[in-house]
């Protein structure tokens, strides 16, 4: 049976390099995120790695993996995040997560769910949804 979660995250800190550009192109760049998970997720300090590519100086996409340790509805344990998404001139950030099949531990070893977020420039506190099965 899926449980629909919902709640919100607030960026804790924030760290980005760059890692290249393409003359006057693309350019690609990391960051190294911990956030602040409330609602359905509690987790005062996950961790992520974001790969970013800017196809102009506001718009691009990226990638990461998020490591949560926490809660999820009362159930304690941890879990990864995969996460794809974009950002447009406006600074909006839409995304998408899974949880990385086999990542689950603890009471939350066999975890499997998705989810999505919007964050629009300048907010901090960002409202998620996630969609989780928990097998017995």
């Amino acid at each position: 049976m899926t449980t629909h979660a919902t709640g919100h995250f607030t960026f804790a800190d924030w760290r980005e390099t760059d890692t290249g550009q393409a003359g006057d192109g693309a350019r690609i760049a990391r960051a190294q995120v911990v956030n602040g998970y409330a609602g359905a997720i509690t987790a005062p300090d996950t961790v992520c790695q974001y790969s970013i590519v800017y196809t102009t100086e506001k718009t691009g996409s990226f990638t990461g993996h998020e490591l949560v340790e926490g809660e999820l509805d009362g159930r304690r344990g941890g879990f990864v995040l995969a996460q794809h998404g974009s950002f447009g001139e406006d600074g909006t950030v839409h995304c998408s997560f899974e949880v990385v099949p086999g990542s689950g531990s603890g009471e939350l070893a066999t975890l499997t769910g998705r989810g999505s977020f919007t964050a629009p420039h300048g907010v901090q506190e960002v409202a998620y949804s996630f969609d989780y099965e928990l097998a017995d």
